[in-house]
């Protein structure tokens, strides 16, 4: 597409000598692979008709693209039909670049940290993590994608009420059960977290002098006082490891991993250092966002310590000191995207030369039809949970199956990068296993039935240029699409329109298999190459996502 936008604009400038944007866009197959409205455009700057003015540049371009079929159509559009000879290079394309078909070079030579998942010691690992997980692994593929070197984050509060809620109910149950931290079976951990958390947080609530208890432990738990320390250490340790669990399930990994106890000492310096930027009120250090169209947020409370908007600042700080990124984007749930603006405008105000570089992008929360995923588990939907639910309906329906697991990931990532980054999403797990319409596991039965058919058949290194039959050009036009539509994904950071594409191609692909016979066809061997062009782009679209790519189900 660009080298064809390119020499539509050299002819624009040739023929009227103007510069401008070519636009292309692929309309309806029965219109040709691609139209242009540049004549539209141009009308009212060169005071012509925009069909003088198309016919005029179909002209020049017959004459300079040879075996193309270039039309113009109604007020002046403009229609562009490839020649056959252009989809067998980009069967020799595919098959040269094979995973590396579709990527591109944006972003070479720059740095990107996306920080996304950011769960809280002691607390459990839920769906909205794994959606934010999915996310941001799906966003940093993207800019892998384009060239970019991508350094994956994970942001942890280790510090806070939460963990000394989860502290005081970890001592409680360990003085009921008379027992140490070391006598907790490791298989037991995280239930035995889970109560503890779950314990702390029900005390905190319904009892004042308890809620003084949880506050002062809070202050020893900052401190690392040695009466606490041991339990601490102990059970923050047991959770990052079982976090560990989680993310290798879901194939993911992190490069790098902050806390709060660490940025909460560097926003204390910073929010200390910059008084001028904030001011006391009540004790407390504030930062008066209403000059900026925001809100007062408060960096450091009453007592001395910092807030989650200091953290977070001085996060933005660490980050910039490890790894100087060209881009920084974080996911969150887009309940706090008013509290980013006020982070995000305080960080402006201390060092000006980072505006830009750092991005928040809030994304919905992810709801069951039911409201919880099963008595078992109640209102909390748990990773492990859904993990392994989803898993055990593809096993009752399909015992046999050697791609269980992939179709499990399959299920869930598809049905959350589906969906436009932003919204609620509604997770309905007999939907998302389906093995027909827009689920994840349907692409992986196309791949697996792509695969079926390559192992059939006898695929030559290379085969002349013929004239291609309706059906074939029509697959081919729908493989070569792969590029542009990653390149949109990339530059609005929105992975569901790389799902949209790999739901339709893989209805052309099924539709294709049905009416046109491959194995002992005379047309074998060029068949053999679509199928194959066609089970390389899917498999690279569901590893941009970070959805397996089974080769048989």
């Amino acid at each position: 597409m660009d080298e064809l936008q390119k020499k539509i604009a050299a002819v624009v400038q040739q023929k009227f000598q103007v510069e401008t944007d070519i636009k292309l866009h692929r309309p309806d197959a029965a219109f040709g692979d691609f139209a242009t409205n540049v004549a539209l455009q141009l009308a009212g700057r060169l005071h012509k008709s925009p069909k003088e003015i198309a016919q005029a540049l179909a002209d020049a371009l017959r004459t300079q693209l040879s075996g193309y079929k270039i039309e113009t159509a109604g007020p002046g559009f403009i229609n562009i039909t490839l020649p056959d000879t252009y989809y067998f290079e980009l069967l020799n394309e595919i098959r040269a670049k094979g995973d590396m078909f579709g990527g591109t070079s944006a972003l070479n030579g720059k740095t990107v940290m996306v920080e996304g998942t950011d769960p809280n010691p002691f607390k459990e690992l839920h769906i909205g993590h794994v959606y934010s997980n999915t996310i941001g692994e799906g966003i940093s593929r993207l800019h892998e994608a384009a060239g970019a070197q991508v350094i994956r984050a994970n942001y942890q509060g280790d510090v806070g009420v939460h963990v000394a809620k989860a502290v005081w109910g970890i001592q409680q149950l360990l003085d009921e059960k008379k027992c140490t931290m070391a006598d907790i079976a490791k298989r037991e951990r995280p239930k035995f977290l889970g109560e503890a958390y779950a314990r702390g947080a029900k005390a905190f609530e319904e009892d004042e002098t308890t809620a003084v208890d949880i506050r002062g432990l809070n202050k020893k738990i900052y401190q690392l006082d040695e009466d606490t320390k041991g339990v601490y250490e102990t059970g923050r340790q047991w959770s990052l490891d079982y976090f560990e669990t989680l993310y290798k399930r879901l194939r993911t990994h992190f490069d790098v991993y902050y806390f709060e106890r660490q940025t909460g000492e560097e926003g204390l310096r910073i929010v200390t250092e910059h008084a001028g930027v904030f001011e006391e009120s009540d004790g407390a250090i504030v930062y008066r966002g209403e000059k900026h169209g925001l809100h007062t947020r408060v960096f450091v409370n009453s007592q001395g310590f910092p807030t989650y908007e200091a953290k977070d600042l001085g996060l933005s700080f660490l980050k910039e000191r490890d790894y100087a990124p060209d881009i920084s984007i974080t996911f969150t749930g887009n309940e706090i995207d008013e509290y980013f603006r006020v982070v995000q405008k305080a960080l402006e105000e201390i060092r000006p030369e980072l505006v830009g570089k750092f991005t928040h992008i809030g994304h919905g929360m992810v709801r069951l039809p039911s409201g919880k995923m099963s008595s078992r588990t109640g209102d909390v939907v748990t990773a492990k949970s859904l993990l392994d639910e989803v898993e055990e309906k593809i096993r009752i329906r399909s015992p046999e199956s050697p791609a269980i697991i992939d179709n499990t990931l399959g299920a869930i990532k598809y049905a959350f990068l589906k969906h436009r980054i932003g919204g609620n999403i509604v997770f309905d797990m007999d939907e998302s296993i389906s093995l027909e319409g827009n689920t994840g596991v349907y692409l992986q039965y196309a791949h697996a039935r792509a695969r079926s058919v390559l192992s059939k058949v006898e695929q030559k290194a290379s085969i002349e240029a013929q004239s291609l039959e309706a059906d074939e050009r029509l697959m081919l036009r729908t493989i070569g699409g792969y590029p542009d539509v990653v390149a949109k994904a990339i530059d609005q950071l929105a992975p569901h329109h790389v799902c949209t594409y790999l739901y339709e191609l893989s209805q052309a692909f099924n539709r294709f298999y049905e009416k046109n016979r491959i194995a002992g066809d005379a047309r074998e061997a060029l068949r053999a190459q679509i199928v194959a062009a066609f089970a390389q782009t899917l498999k690279n679209g569901l590893l941009l996502l970070n959805i397996p790519a089974p080769e048989r189900m």
